[in-house]
């Protein structure tokens, strides 16, 4: 094992293992607009993704597997892996034995024994590890997080919040055929997101009551669930997570003892991206006045506007913590306890 090296200089030599949604989407188009990245390999076995990569990222080499990557670790300094998460701790291993930084997509791992080994072999070698919860970077969380902040809402009691879908019958893809011992199901998807955003704004989770179900009859996992986390700190968070709601709630509502505020619909980094957009193009991550959230107590609300999203803020805050010493983005141990929460509900909460 090679253990750790000097830290990188500008550009980061970067490659990202999987091109399917979380590489060509989350990951590859924000290391190309930072500067202080280089994307130099891209992993993936498709051939149609290949091409894809190809055309993209001119200037990356497109390989077929890991061990195409760690035969570059001398001319390497980080690898981002948007991989299936039944491969994410098995991959990461290497790179750190490789002595490569890591970024690991969510969910970090499968459990979180895994993920806590990951982070001590991380530590032990001196390798810098890191994980992708982007949507601690969403608007309108960074929104609430401001609000919060600032007092406006007073002593918040209630926090509720929902990603909900309606796909009864959903198209084939390797996420609706993994089963949850391999981390599927979409309490691993957006479960992930939703409990880490909890956890971050209010602390540490006192007890959570689970509602896991698998609606759809074909379902190799969970599709619909709702949690319940009673937090140290007195707060009561309500998380929605579903594949098959015909009709969706508000996105965040948070209530206080002064005001709430009230958010619908997603926020809109992921779509644009999707439909080709760049980090780089004016307006991207803004919230149109028209789909703010509003303010207030009762009847008198008005519109608060909405923090732009940055999810490139992930990256800058990485260029930070790899060239200049800063902390990293989002500390692995929050992860390892989002997969701790995860496991009970999985285990109290599943039929």
């Amino acid at each position: 094992m090679s253990g750790a090296r000097m830290s990188p200089a500008a550009p980061i030599r970067t490659a990202v293992i999987g091109f399917g949604t979380s590489g060509r989407i989350f990951h590859a188009p924000f290391l190309a607009a930072n500067p202080e990245f280089s994307l130099d390999v891209i992993v993936t076995s498709d051939e149609r993704r290949r091409a894809d990569a190809a055309a993209e990222h001119p200037s990356a080499a497109v390989v077929a597997s890991l061990d195409d990557v760690l035969d570059r670790r001398d001319v390497l300094d980080l690898v981002v892996i948007g991989s299936p998460p039944a491969t994410h701790a098995t991959i990461a291993a290497a790179a750190l034995d490789a002595g490569l930084a890591v970024v690991v997509d969510k969910p970090f791992a499968t459990t979180a024994a895994e993920g806590a080994a990951l982070v001590e072999r991380a530590r032990r070698l001196g390798v810098p590890l890191t994980v992708f919860q982007n949507r601690r970077w969403d608007g309108d969380f960074r929104t609430v997080r401001r609000l919060i902040g600032s007092g406006r809402l007073g002593e918040v009691r209630r926090f509720e919040s929902r990603f909900e879908w309606w796909k009864p019958q959903p198209p084939a893809s390797w996420k609706t055929a993994t089963p949850v011992a391999d981390g599927g199901g979409i309490l691993f998807d957006l479960g992930t997101h939703l409990i880490d955003q909890a956890v971050q704004l209010f602390g540490e989770v006192a007890e959570l009551h689970a509602e896991v179900r698998s609606r759809r009859a074909d379902a190799a996992a969970d599709d619909d669930v709702f949690l319940a986390l009673e937090h140290a700190s007195g707060v009561t968070s309500h998380l929605w997570m579903s594949s098959v709601a015909p009709a969706f709630g508000p996105r965040l509502h948070v209530l206080g003892s002064e005001a709430g505020f009230t958010s619908w619909g997603l926020d809109g980094q992921e779509p644009a991206l999707l439909a080709g957009a760049r980090p780089t193009d004016p307006g991207f991550g803004e919230t149109p006045e028209e789909r703010w959230g509003v303010v207030g107590a009762a009847d008198d609300v008005h519109p608060e506007p909405m923090e732009r999203g940055d999810y490139a803020g992930f990256y800058g805050g990485l260029a930070d913590a790899l060239l200049r010493g800063a902390p990293m983005p989002v500390d692995p141990a929050d992860a390892v306890g989002v997969l701790e929460h995860i496991e009970a509900a999985h285990g109290s909460g599943r039929r």
